[in-house]
C-alpha cells in the first residue's frame, strides 16, 4: 500500500513550494524574491491564527534557502530525492532544527541553542533554527535570545512563529522581519477543498464543502481536517453524496434558516413558539456556544441588510435565507441588533459558569423577546407637544405616559443588564393606573416574607434556597443561583414584582459568589445561637447538675 495514501490529509497536502500556499500569496512572493536578491534578514517572524501555514512556510524557507538545485532563483527544484528538501520537509535535515517553545520554554534550552549556532551547517547552506510558539518562552529566555538574533553568525538564520505575537517582547521584534498570515477567504478555502475532495474521489455537495469552508474560520488546517472527516463519514455510504445536512449533524451546527425563524419569533415576542422551536433544536444536538456564535453570525447578516442593503452571494447565503433575512429585517433598527448582540456576547461568557446549558440559553431566548419589547424612551422632537418650549418637560411628560402603557403589561422587559440598557429614573404612579404599590419592599427579606403572605410557595422557596443574593436596591437585584432553580423563575418574579410594587424592576445575572443562600445563611445563624449558649454560664450550670442533658434548639423571645 502506498504509505501517502494512508497519511492524513492535513499533511498530504500541505504546501511544498511557495505557489501552492494558498491565500498567502503576496507574502510568498515577499520572500521569494528577497531570496533571489540575497536580501534575506537574521530572522523571521511568522505570526497567525493556527492553521494558516506559519510552520509549513518556515519549512519552506528553510527549502529555499538552502535548495542545492535553485539556490540562485530562491525556488525549490522539486527533486527531493537529491536534494536537502526531502529532508527538510520531514523535519530530519541536521543542519534544520526544529524547537517547540511550548515544551522548552527555559533559559537551559536556548543557551543549548545559542551554543550550536556557533557551528558552521554540515552540508546545507545556512543553518537554520525554527522556533513554533516563540511567545512561551520565559522572559530570561528571550533576553538571552537578544544578542545572536540581532548578530548571527553568517550562516545562520531564525525563523520563529507564534500565534500570540502581542507577548513577545518589543525587543525581539525589533531584530525580526515580521510577516503577518492572514485569515484564507471563504471562496479559496472552498475551491481548494473542491479540489482537494476531487482527488480523493469523494461525494459531498458543494454546499457542504462551504459550510466545511465556513467553519474552519480561514484555516486551512481545519478545513482540510473537517474534510477529512466528512470524506471518513461518507465513505460508510460511497454511492450516496454527502449533503448540507449530515455536514451540520457531523459538526454539531444548526441550519441558518432555523436560527433565522428562531429569531423571527423572538422579535415577534412569540414566547411559546420561540422556545418550542429552540427545543427541537435542541434536542437535535447542539453546542450552546456554536449555537450563539451562528445567532451573532445572523445578527451580522441584520445589520448588514439594514445598513448595507441587499446581501450579495459572497458569504454562501442561499436565495431562501436572503428571502429570509429580507422579511425579518422589516422593522428593525441598529440599536435593536446592537442590544441583542451584547447580551448574545453576555450569555457565551455566562455558559462557563451555568452547568445546565439548556437552561442559561432558554433564558438567553426570553431575555431577547423582553427587551425587544421595550419602547424607545428618547422620542423624535416631532413627538413633543407643539405648544410647549420645554423640551425636557415635555420629555419628562412622554416618559411618564410610556410608563403608565408600559405598567399595563406584565410581561415587559425585565431581563436587564446595567451595562446594556439605560436605567430608567424612578417615577411615582399615576393614581389613576390600575395598577397601583400593594407592598414597599425595601429588603431581600421582606421579598421573601411577602412570597410568604401571598402564598407563592414555589418563588418563596427558590429565593430562600436557590438563589444567592449580590446587592438589594430600590429597584434593583443582583443575583447569583444555583442549578437547581426553576427555568421560569426570572419571568415569575418579574411579575410578582411589579404587581406588588407597581414598578418594573432590573433584575441581573451576575457572576460574583454571592456566598449563601437565605436558608443556609438562616441555619448558620440558628448555629451560631446555639453554639453561643452552650457557652453560657446558665447552661454549664445546668450541665454540670443534668450531665446527659443536650441543647438542640435556641428560640429569640418575641417582644
Amino acid at each position: 500500500m502506498n504509505k501517502n495514501n494512508t497519511k492524513i490529509l492535513a499533511l498530504k497536502y500541505r504546501p511544498r513550494i511557495f505557489k501552492e500556499l494558498i491565500g498567502q500569496e503576496v507574502i510568498a512572493e515577499t520572500i521569494s524574491n528577497a531570496i533571489k536578491l540575497k536580501k534575506t534578514p537574521n530572522a523571521y517572524l511568522l505570526t497567525g491564527i493556527r492553521g494558516v501555514g506559519k510552520t509549513t512556510t518556515a519549512r519552506l524557507i528553510a527549502k529555499a534557502l538552502n535548495c542545492s538545485k535553485n539556490i540562485e532563483v530562491g525556488e525549490m527544484c522539486g527533486e527531493k530525492e537529491t536534494c536537502h528538501c526531502k529532508e527538510i520537509e520531514n523535519s530530519n535535515h541536521i543542519d534544520v532544527l526544529e524547537m517547540d517553545a511550548a515544551s522548552k520554554t527555559g533559559i537551559d534550552d536556548v543557551r543549548e541553542l545559542i551554543e550550536n549556532s556557533k557551528y558552521n551547517p554540515t552540508s546545507a547552506e545556512y543553518k537554520i533554527f525554527i522556533i513554533d510558539e516563540v511567545h512561551m518562552l520565559s522572559k530570561q529566555a528571550f533576553n538571552g535570545l537578544l544578542k545572536t538574533l540581532e548578530e548571527p553568525p553568517a550562516k545562520l538564520k531564525f525563523i520563529l512563529a507564534t500565534t500570540e505575537p502581542r507577548k513577545i517582547p518589543i525587543t525581539v521584534l525589533s531584530r525580526c522581519q515580521r510577516f503577518d498570515l492572514k485569515r484564507v477567504s471563504l471562496n479559496i478555502l472552498s475551491d481548494h477543498l473542491k479540489k482537494i475532495c476531487k482527488i480523493e474521489n469523494g461525494k459531498i455537495t458543494e454546499e457542504a464543502l462551504d459550510i466545511i469552508a465556513r467553519a474552519a474560520e480561514g484555516s486551512v488546517r481545519d478545513s482540510i481536517s473537517l474534510l477529512d472527516r466528512a470524506l471518513i463519514h461518507q465513505s460508510l455510504k460511497p454511492e450516496v453524496a454527502l449533503d448540507a445536512q449530515e455536514i451540520r449533524n457531523m459538526l454539531g451546527l444548526v441550519d441558518r434558516s432555523k436560527i433565522i425563524n428562531l429569531i423571527q419569533y423572538v422579535l415577534k415576542g412569540d414566547q411559546k413558539s420561540a422556545l418550542l422551536n429552540f427545543q427541537k433544536i435542541f434536542q437535535g444536538g447542539l453546542d450552546g456556544k456554536l449555537f450563539l456564535n451562528d445567532i451573532l453570525e445572523v445578527l451580522y447578516l441584520f445589520s448588514r441588510r439594514i445598513n448595507l442593503g441587499s446581501i450579495e452571494k459572497d458569504l454562501f447565503i442561499s436565495e431562501n435565507e436572503i428571502d429570509l433575512i429580507e422579511s425579518s429585517t422589516e422593522g428593525l433598527n441598529n440599536e435593536d441588533l446592537a442590544l441583542f448582540w451584547q447580551i448574545t456576547i453576555k450569555t457565551i461568557e455566562d455558559l462557563k459558569t451555568v452547568s445546565n446549558e439548556q437552561l442559561a440559553l432558554e433564558m438567553y431566548l426570553l431575555q431577547l423577546i423582553h427587551v425587544k419589547s421595550i419602547e424607545e424612551f428618547d422620542k423624535p422632537e416631532s413627538q413633543y407637544s407643539k405648544g410647549s418650549s420645554d423640551p425636557i418637560g415635555q420629555k419628562k411628560i412622554i416618559e411618564e405616559k410610556e410608563l403608565e402603557q408600559n405598567l399595563t403589561n406584565p410581561v415587559k422587559q425585565q431581563l436587564k443588564s446595567i451595562d446594556q440598557i439605560k436605567v430608567l429614573k424612578e417615577k411615582n404612579i399615576d393614581k389613576k393606573n390600575d395598577v397601583q404599590p400593594k407592598f414597599n419592599i425595601n429588603s431581600f427579606e421582606d421579598l421573601i416574607s411577602i412570597s410568604g403572605e401571598e402564598k407563592d410557595a414555589e418563588l418563596k422557596y427558590d429565593l430562600e434556597r436557590n438563589v444567592k443574593l449580590i446587592r438589594f436596591e430600590n429597584g434593583k437585584i443582583d443575583i447569583n443561583f444555583n442549578e437547581k432553580l426553576n427555568k421560569n423563575f426570572i419571568k415569575k418574579l418579574s411579575q410578582s414584582l411589579l404587581k406588588w410594587t407597581g414598578k418594573r424592576w432590573i433584575i441581573t445575572l451576575s457572576k460574583e459568589d454571592g456566598g449563601k443562600t437565605f436558608f443556609e445563611e438562616k441555619l448558620n445563624l440558628k448555629k451560631k445561637l446555639l453554639d453561643e449558649e452552650k457557652q453560657s454560664g446558665l447552661y454549664k450550670e445546668i450541665s454540670s447538675i443534668f450531665p446527659d442533658i443536650d441543647l438542640i434548639k435556641v428560640e429569640e423571645e418575641n417582644e
